[in-house]
């Protein structure tokens, strides 16, 4: 049920009041009492007057006091309300953007892992976080060999080589163990049937034959659609890199060291980060998740902001910085759009 207080909005003066305790906080990481508003609101108003405006704020949820502090501090609707509606934004300049764009567009081969490492690094240089970019996706490319290896503890190696001379390992965890003879013959049968055809079409035909010939179906088709399905899945054929998310190790919030093992388990998982990533593929532009707002437990006191990024006006791909809700949106956010954009022309330059 929606509340009063929920759909309230603060009036002028609580704008700007709240505005100069949200950005004097991302400064300097400490609750903001009302003397240092009076002071740095500009507005001509006493403490006692400040410490008005701030109890009808926290009433409303926007700020809270942390433990016995007589300091504010903005709360996930403060901060939300103030990217909404607050905040004024600060360009990246010229130069900042000129070498952004030189390291997107020279110095790499544009395979894709190369390209998403690049952007990740300036993400991560130009805003002190955690930097990520998802893998682009391509259109139109063709399995040219697929091979299976046993490892040990019912893991299988998937090594598959596609028509871009790109090579992806992935381990499959398996119900049983397979045998090198076992392993071969559904990876013969791959490439025998399906060697040329697009890698995201070669699931659903493994499948279709399966239907066809489940009447007669022997082991060897039932081992084979279940590496398919494994192997060629659209989920595990996505995947994103990330770079500097030690720096995040900088920031007091983020420094539990039970917090920060969940949140680096989270990353090398990447299925999570994933899910929320999908969330921006149709997004138009920046989206911006503070907190809670994410889903996930173990980035609650973080932020994500991302973006899509787009070849030929198709959307390939999401990048985005991973940093504390106490973030300086104002820089992060333009940063984060600029560099969507420079990547999808660099992509399109690469394919000219």
């Amino acid at each position: 049920m929606t509340t009063d207080k929920d759909t309230k909005r603060p009036d002028e003066r609580a704008q700007i009041v709240l505005r100069t305790l949200v950005q004097q906080f991302i400064r300097d990481g400490q609750p903001i009492g009302s003397r240092t508003l009076s002071k740095a609101s500009g507005l001509s108003l006493s403490p006692a007057t400040i410490r008005n405006v701030m109890s009808d704020l926290e009433e409303l949820g926007f700020i809270a006091s942390p433990h016995t502090s007589a300091g504010r501090v903005p709360t996930p609707k403060g901060y939300r309300f103030f990217v909404d509606t607050l905040v004024k934004f600060a360009p990246l300049d010229q130069q900042a953007m000129q070498e952004l764009r030189t390291q997107l567009s020279d110095d790499f081969q544009h395979d894709r892992r190369s390209v998403a490492e690049t952007a990740s690094t300036a993400l991560s240089t130009l805003t002190s976080m955690a930097g990520l970019v998802t893998l682009p996706k391509q259109a139109h490319v063709t399995l040219r060999q697929i091979e299976f290896l046993p490892i040990s503890d019912r893991r299988v190696l998937t090594i598959l080589v596609n028509s871009e001379s790109e090579v992806q390992n992935r381990i499959l965890n398996m119900e049983r163990d397979f045998s090198q003879d076992e392993l071969q013959r559904a990876a013969n049968y791959l490439n025998d049937n399906f060697a040329g055809k697009e890698i995201s079409e070669i699931r659903r035909l493994v499948l279709e034959e399966l239907e066809e010939t489940q009447q007669t179906m022997n082991q060897l088709m039932i081992d084979t659609v279940t590496f398919a399905q494994r192997a060629l899945d659209s989920d595990s054929s996505a995947g994103f890199v990330m770079k500097g998310e030690t720096k995040l190790m900088n920031y007091d919030e983020l420094s539990d060291i039970d917090r920060l093992r969940q949140l680096f388990e989270a990353f090398s998982q990447q299925r999570e980060l994933l899910g929320l990533l999908d969330r921006s593929i149709a997004a138009d532009g920046v989206q911006i998740f503070i907190g809670e707002e994410s889903g996930f437990e173990m980035l609650d006191n973080c932020s994500v902001v991302t973006a899509p990024y787009k070849v030929d006006d198709d959307v390939v791909g999401v990048l985005g910085v991973i940093g504390p809700t106490r973030m300086a949106y104002e820089r992060v956010i333009p940063i984060v759009d600029v560099t969507a954009k420079l990547l999808g022309a660099a992509l399109n330059g690469a394919q000219k």
